[in-house]
């Protein structure tokens, strides 16, 4: 791995965390993800389940965590199973965690390969009532591949049919949903390498770069900082590109009088960072430029007091749905009688805003957090208004990530990132 090694505290706690929420005489059973073919012999570049990842530390593929804290034998009650690694598979594959350095990593004292695990397994299910079984219930899921957890799930329902089976991702969307101050510096940290990247970009961006160049600006400098690279793929948006809200070629060349819409963010340690900026490919803004990115910049500082405790997502959209609304009439992209008129169902600023305002980041870029429920202290969000003007040729959207504190207002994690515009334009020329 390129990060540095994290204090395995926090898994630790996580588990424990996660324990204290199981059913009496239950167990719980954490997939690794697959490595998934491309063709040939060629696979994607292994990405861990990130819920493994939480409860565990462990970041290799071909691993099973196995929780069941009312266990008879103590030693049974975490359980790491591993691919076996020896001094040939270190030759051909690279070096894989031994028993000892998964005790490092995770803090689990009990390792097993994975050649152990079905006799394992049978023992401590004859043990239990009630299997968690780990099923993806986030709300932007879409998943049409069948993944190694599904695929264990179904062993697991065949093989012991007479269990109770509960669900595990309940608990871990609360859980994971508020960060530990470790998890905090991780993202930090990942915010930290994008703003190297994005200062990297201020002094590169010239009329006539192609927007590929500006994602290798990027990618240069996050690759220099333990990242692996882009925590999402990434947004390089020229013009009316910009009003493409997921365009993703980023393959036109920018042109004098153009902004740049970039949507990036490294990752680090499978942590996520979020990041927009909206810069002007001459170094300049224009009056009308300026008008409209500084409306997208008041409605961002003001959407970022209301992410408090207790806030509702819903109502929270609602109040921004109004500084936006605001903002669009001082800008003459609606008059009164538009929001007069509107449908309550689908808002006048919709026309211009179309996208949510905030979302849960953290392992994941759209990260877990249940939406019907209060905002909490720790929890980490997006803020990320923006205004889209295809006749006018530009978008502009502007996003920082914030933790949301007990009293006050949010910890911006990207508060050193220029945005101001004078800033921007000072640093570009």
């Amino acid at each position: 791995m390129k990060y540095y090694p994290i204090d395995n505290f926090l898994f630790i706690k996580n588990r424990k965390n996660f324990i204290t929420q199981m059913k009496s005489n239950s167990l719980a059973v954490f997939n690794s993800n697959d490595i998934y073919p491309i063709s040939a012999d060629s696979t994607m570049p292994f990405e861990q389940h990130r819920d493994i990842f939480y409860l565990s530390g462990v970041d290799q593929e071909e691993s099973v965590l196995v929780l069941f804290p009312d266990c008879p034998k103590k030693k049974h009650r975490e359980i790491l199973f591993l691919k076996e690694t020896n001094e040939h598979i270190a030759v051909w594959e690279g070096e894989k965690l031994t028993k000892e350095k998964a005790f490092e990593t995770s803090g689990i004292k009990t390792v097993f390969w994975l050649q152990d695990m079905e006799k394992i397994m049978f023992e401590i299910m004859t043990q239990c009532d009630t299997v968690y079984i780990n099923t993806n219930e986030h709300y932007r899921a879409s998943v049409e591949t069948e993944t190694r957890e599904d695929r264990f799930t179904k062993w697991l329902k065949d093989k012991y049919p007479a269990h109770n089976v509960a669900k595990s991702n309940p608990i871990l969307q609360r859980l994971r949903s508020v960060k530990d101050q470790i998890e905090i510096d991780l993202i930090q940290q990942a915010c930290n390498i994008t703003e190297k990247g994005f200062r990297r970009v201020l002094n590169f961006v010239k009329p006539n770069v192609w927007e590929y160049n500006i994602e290798a600006e990027f990618m240069h400098e996050f690759l220099n900082n333990r990242s692996k690279g882009f925590a999402y793929t990434s947004i390089i948006a020229s013009g009316n590109n910009a009003n493409v809200l997921h365009y993703l070629e980023n393959n036109q060349q920018c042109k004098t009088g153009d902004l740049i819409l970039m949507d990036v963010g490294a990752e680090y340690a499978n942590y996520s960072s979020d990041m927009t900026r909206t810069i002007p490919v001459s170094g300049r803004f224009t009056d009308r430029q300026k008008a409209v990115y500084n409306a997208v910049l008041r409605v961002k500082n003001e959407a970022s007091k209301l992410l408090i405790p207790e806030t509702v997502w819903a109502d929270y959209h609602v109040e921004v749905g109004k500084l936006m609304t605001s903002e669009l009439l001082g800008l003459g992209l609606l008059d009164k009688a538009d929001v007069q008129n509107e449908n309550k169902d689908l808002p006048a600023y919709k026309k211009y805003f179309m996208h949510g305002t905030s979302h849960h980041m953290g392992l994941d870029t759209h990260d877990y957090g249940i939406l019907t429920e209060p905002m909490q202290a720790n929890m980490v969000f997006t803020v990320e208004p923006g205004i889209y003007i295809p006749e006018e040729g530009f978008g502009i959207r502007l996003e920082d990530d914030v933790v949301i504190q007990t009293q006050g207002e949010p910890f911006n994690l990207m508060k050193n990132i220029p945005i101001e515009i004078e800033e921007i334009e000072d640093l570009m020329n």
